[in-house]
């Protein structure tokens, strides 16, 4: 199986260009992502694929637990659901573990949950790459190039740098 994993909690917009970002992501689209059961109505989202022997899952959920409000049930949640879609039960196992690790560095309960994805719907071809194709919008800078700074202080070792640079100059 192919190492894929589907994230929600923010703006596609800004959680695109995080894990777009990111060293061993391969690939990132944008777009509504659902599970099943309760969690059957979509949000926005990203689906990407990894290589595993560059960046860990573990690593990927840290990241996405720190790049948007992962501990606050907002009133916008149900247009961005926190949550980590994942491709079997056994990667959903993996997830819950590092979740619950991860916990001990938040002072409030993180509300992202480990999901079993079920649909994924592309946004429109002109929103994806939404960031790097023009970083100078108004809400790329004002909203993405935040998100990026703090990604490049508190992960630096993970992140393509002189494509995240290029972009913020």
């Amino acid at each position: 199986m192919e190492n894929k994993l589907g994230l929600g909690g923010s703006c596609y917009w800004c959680t695109e260009a995080i894990f777009r970002s990111l060293i061993g992501v391969e690939k990132v689209e944008q777009g509504w992502i659902n599970s099943f059961e309760n969690n059957e109505w979509f949000s926005e989202g990203v689906y990407l694929a990894f290589d595993k022997n560059i960046i860990t899952l573990a690593d990927l959920v840290e990241i996405h637990l720190f790049s948007h409000s992962s501990a606050s049930n907002h009133s916008k949640r149900d247009k961005y659901r926190s949550a980590i879609y994942c491709q079997s039960t056994e990667q959903q196992t993996e997830v819950k573990g590092v979740l619950s690790v991860l916990q001990k560095q938040f002072e409030q309960p993180i509300v992202t949950q480990a999901l079993l994805l079920n649909e994924f719907k592309l946004s429109p071809e002109h929103y994806q790459d939404y960031f790097y194709t023009a970083p100078n919008r108004p809400f790329c800078q004002n909203i993405i190039a935040p998100k990026l700074r703090n990604l490049m202080e508190k992960f630096k070792s993970k992140v393509k740098e002189e494509q995240v640079n290029k972009a913020l100059k």
